[in-house]
C-alpha cells in the first residue's frame, strides 16, 4: 500500500465508521499532506522519534505554532496507530513527543450589551432573510450551538422547540444532546418558520436556508453574521462561534455552574469548558479595577 492509498484508507474509516465530520477529515488531510511532504521518499515503516521531532521543528520554524502543531501530531499519532493495528509500521514513532508550548488564547466573547446590540431587530433590506438571520443568530445565542450543529438542523425541530422548549442536537462524534431554546429564540424561530416557504424550495428538510432554497452553508452564516455586526457598528470579525463563547460565558457568569455549561456546550472533558472560568475572571477584574478605590489609585 502506498503511503497516499494508506491516507485515503484511514481517512475513509474516519468518516464512515467513526462519523468525523466533513471538516474534521478534511483538517486530518491536510496535516497528513504535510507528514507525506516531509517524508519524501522514506517509507513510512522506516520513521524514527527522530525523524518526526525534525518534521515538528521544521513545521515551527516555517510559522505553525503550538496548538496547531499539537492537532498535526495528534492526526500523525492516529495514522501510524492504525498502521501499526494492520502490522504495516513496529513502533508508532510520535508516541512521547510533545509539540511546543504557546500562549493560552481565550476565546472572544461579547459582553451582555454588545450581544443586545447584535440581536436587537432591525430594518434589512429583504425582510425574509433578516428573519431568518434573527432566528439563526438567537439561536446561536440560546443555546451554544457549533456552526455545524446549526446548518444540520431539519424542520422538525420546531415541534420541540415550540412545545418543550428545547431540540436534540447532533454534535461531534455523533453525540446527540439536548439544548434548552430561550423564548427569544423561540420568537424568533416561529417568525422565521412564518416566512421559510417563501425561501425554501418544495420538499426542502432544513430549518434554515439560502436564496436558492437549500441549505444554507457556513460560509453564507459566517458571512450573514459578520455583515450584521458591522451595520450595528459592534467590533469587527464577530463570527458564529463568538456566539457559542459569548452563551458559555453569560451563563456561567450568572450561574457559576460549570458542569451544566458543559452539558449545554457538549464538551466531552469538563477541561475544554475550564477556559470560561478564566473569561469570568476577566469580568471580575475589569470590575475590580473600575470599582476598587486602591484600583484606581494606581
Amino acid at each position: 500500500m502506498t503511503p497516499a492509498a494508506a491516507v485515503d484508507a484511514w481517512l475513509a474509516e474516519l468518516s464512515d465508521q467513526r462519523r468525523l465530520s466533513p471538516h474534521t477529515v478534511s483538517n486530518y488531510r491536510r496535516d497528513l499532506g504535510k507528514l507525506l511532504a516531509a517524508t519524501g521518499e522514506t517509507p513510512l515503516a522506516s520513521l524514527l522519534v527522530h525523524h518526526i521531532r525534525r518534521f515538528v521543528a521544521q513545521l515551527h520554524g516555517q510559522g505553525l505554532g503550538g496548538r496547531s502543531l499539537a492537532r498535526t501530531l495528534s492526526a500523525w499519532r492516529g495514522f501510524f496507530g492504525w498502521l501499526g493495528e494492520r502490522g504495516l509500521i513496529k513502533a508508532n514513532p510520535c508516541d512521547g513527543i510533545r509539540p511546543p508550548k504557546s500562549p493560552r488564547m481565550l476565546p472572544k466573547a461579547l459582553s451582555v450589551d454588545e450581544t443586545a446590540r447584535l440581536l436587537a431587530p432591525f430594518e434589512d433590506d429583504d425582510p425574509v432573510l433578516g428573519a431568518r438571520d434573527l432566528a439563526m443568530f438567537e439561536l446561536f445565542y440560546s443555546s451554544g450551538l457549533r456552526l455545524a450543529e446549526l446548518v444540520a438542523l431539519d424542520c422538525e425541530v420546531l415541534d420541540s422547540v415550540a412545545h418543550e422548549g428545547e431540540i436534540r442536537v447532533l454534535g461531534k462524534r455523533s453525540k446527540l444532546r439536548l439544548v434548552p431554546v430561550g423564548s427569544k429564540a423561540r420568537e424568533a424561530l416561529a417568525a422565521w418558520a412564518a416566512l421559510r416557504e417563501q425561501l425554501a424550495k418544495p420538499g426542502e428538510k432544513a430549518l434554515f436556508v439560502g436564496q436558492r432554497g437549500g441549505r444554507i452553508s457556513p460560509r453564507l452564516v459566517e458571512s450573514r453574521l459578520a455583515r450584521r455586526a458591522v451595520l450595528l457598528g459592534l467590533p469587527a470579525h464577530v463570527h458564529p462561534h463568538m456566539l457559542r463563547h459569548s452563551f458559555a460565558s453569560h451563563v456561567l457568569q450568572s450561574s457559576g455552574d460549570l458542569r451544566a455549561v458543559q452539558e449545554m456546550l457538549g464538551h466531552a472533558s469538563i477541561a475544554s469548558t475550564q477556559v470560561y472560568t478564566h473569561l469570568d475572571f476577566q469580568h471580575l477584574a475589569k470590575v475590580y479595577d473600575s470599582a476598587h478605590p486602591r484600583a484606581k489609585a494606581k
